[in-house]
C-alpha cells in the first residue's frame, strides 16, 4: 500500500457570499450586539476558524500594529470542559493583519470587556485568561454558540444562508476575486501548504483566471477588429 499513489481529493464548491452580499451583511450587522458583529466580521476579514476565533485572547491582539496572532484553538468536551490547544501545524500559528476600521471597533469593544471584568470581580470565571469573546464573567463561549446565533440571525433577517464555517471560505474567495495571490491567501488561512488552498478553491481560482482571460480578450478585441477590416 505504501507504493500506491493517494487519489487526489476533489473539493466541492462551497456556498459563499459575493462582495455585494458581504457588504449587505455588514450593514445588517450594524444593528447587532458588538461582540456578534465583531466575530462575524473577523471571520470574513481574517478567515480564522471558529475554534481560533473563540481561542483569541486580548494578549493575542496588537491594536497598535493592527494585527492578531493565532496561538491557540478553543475546544470543549464533556469530560474536560474548555481546553486551549496549540495548533498541530506550524502554518496554523500565524499573524494576521486586521482591517483598519475593524481595529477601531475592537478598541471600543476592549473598553467594554475591561469594564465587565472589573464589575465581575470575584465572580470572574476566566482565571488568568481574558478571552476576546466570552460572557460577562470571562467564561469562554461554547463552540456551538456562534453557529447557533448565526442561524437565528439568518432566520430573523431573511438573509442568504451559508454555514458559519463558510464565512472562512468567503474570506478566501473575496481575496481571490480581488486578485490576491494564492500563496498569500494560504498563509492568511493557515493552510499547511499552497496545494491545500489550490485544491479547496480550485473552482474559484479557475473562474478568476477565466475572468482575467476575458479582460485580455476585451483589451485586444479592438485590435483584432481593426486587423480584420484592413484584411
Amino acid at each position: 500500500m505504501e507504493k500506491v499513489k493517494r487519489p487526489k481529493v476533489i473539493q466541492n464548491k462551497t456556498d459563499v457570499y459575493t462582495k455585494n452580499e458581504a457588504i449587505e451583511l455588514f450593514k445588517l450587522l450594524q444593528n447587532e450586539p458588538i461582540h456578534w458583529r465583531l466575530i462575524i466580521t473577523l471571520a470574513i476579514t481574517t478567515g480564522l476558524r471558529r475554534e481560533e476565533l473563540l481561542g483569541l485572547q486580548w494578549q493575542d491582539l496588537d491594536l497598535e500594529k493592527g494585527t492578531l496572532q493565532v496561538n491557540h484553538s478553543l475546544t470543549h468536551t464533556k469530560g474536560s470542559g474548555h481546553k486551549l490547544t496549540i495548533p498541530k501545524t506550524k502554518s496554523s500559528l500565524r499573524m494576521v493583519s486586521i482591517p483598519a476600521y475593524l481595529v477601531k471597533e475592537l478598541r471600543k469593544y476592549k473598553n467594554i470587556k475591561n469594564k465587565e471584568r472589573l464589575k465581575a470581580a470575584e465572580l470572574w470565571e476566566g482565571g488568568d485568561h481574558f478571552f476576546v469573546f466570552c460572557s460577562w464573567n470571562g467564561k469562554p463561549f461554547y463552540p456551538t454558540v456562534p453557529g447557533t446565533w448565526w442561524r437565528r440571525f439568518i432566520k430573523r433577517t431573511g438573509f442568504k444562508y451559508i454555514r458559519f464555517h463558510d464565512l472562512r471560505h468567503t474570506a478566501a474567495t473575496l481575496l481571490i476575486n480581488e486578485g490576491e495571490h494564492a500563496k498569500n491567501i494560504s498563509e492568511r488561512l493557515g493552510h499547511a501548504n499552497i496545494t491545500t488552498t489550490m485544491n479547496i478553491y480550485s473552482h474559484y481560482l479557475r473562474e478568476a483566471d477565466e475572468r482575467a482571460a476575458a479582460k485580455f480578450d476585451a483589451l485586444f478585441s479592438p485590435v483584432k477588429q481593426t486587423d480584420q477590416k484592413k484584411a
